[in-house]
């Protein structure tokens, strides 16, 4: 990746607010005008006590929800005005996704999962999609398990699945919500050296929400939310 692709920038809010409930009685605003950018190089965790907004910021931010105010900026594209396959579409083709529950699809092997957000988008596989799933399976340890179901991968093994999958599409943005929540000790520090891995070779940001202080002790930025506004950003 070379320094102009890496000071690329990623992800920009300006003012962004999230209202619910807007022009009712049960009105509540709970995102309040949070600027923030992210570029290629960036990996960044996001903290605060529950009900500071986070999952509403990850929403935000992941092209599932729409701001009430304020513009949210992807890869340089505008998208609070934009339409819903246009959402969709740059959501599909630029944002990997790695949650705590792994949502794999129980009927499907661990390469058809991988692949899932490419069959979703074109269909078969390609033989050069299908090298690629192959390839991602092995760069998170699972080489020789690709005809595997879920249920015959342990918890740990799932959950590199799930970040394979996430991957699969090169996206240029990796949002991950308490991805090793559900993990023991040691299968969390493999998953995290995975994000690691991928933001360096890749040059995919990383945007981490977790409750953990030694995870985000060990991301190069920690942007703390307090009621809904951005208390630091580290």
């Amino acid at each position: 990746m070379s320094e102009h692709d890496a000071a690329q920038e990623v992800l920009r809010l300006e003012g962004l607010r999230k209202r619910y409930n807007v022009g009712k009685p049960t009105e509540v605003e709970v995102l309040h005008g949070l600027d923030l950018s992210l570029h290629r190089r960036d990996f960044a965790a996001l903290v605060g006590a529950s009900g500071s907004g986070k999952s509403t910021l990850l929403n935000v931010v992941g092209l599932l929800d729409q701001p009430t105010e304020g513009e949210l900026y992807l890869l340089g594209q505008p998208t609070r005005r934009m339409d819903d396959e246009g959402r969709t579409r740059l959501r599909r083709e630029s944002i990997g996704f790695v949650f705590q529950f792994h949502h794999l699809i129980q009927a499907f092997t661990a390469l058809e999962n991988v692949l899932m957000p490419l069959i979703v988008a074109g269909g078969k596989p390609t033989p050069a999609q299908l090298a690629w799933g192959r390839e991602l399976l092995a760069q998170v340890g699972l080489s020789g398990l690709e005809q595997r179901r879920p249920d015959q991968l342990s918890g740990g093994q799932q959950q590199r699945v799930a970040v394979a999958r996430a991957l699969s599409t090169r996206p240029a943005l990796l949002l991950a919500d308490e991805p090793t929540g559900n993990l023991d000790s040691h299968s969390a520090a493999d998953v995290f050296a995975l994000f690691r891995k991928f933001n360096r070779e890749f040059g995919c940001a990383v945007l981490l929400v977790t409750h953990d202080p030694r995870l985000s002790a060990q991301c190069d930025r920690t942007i703390t939310l307090v009621d809904g506004r951005i208390a630091s950003d580290e």
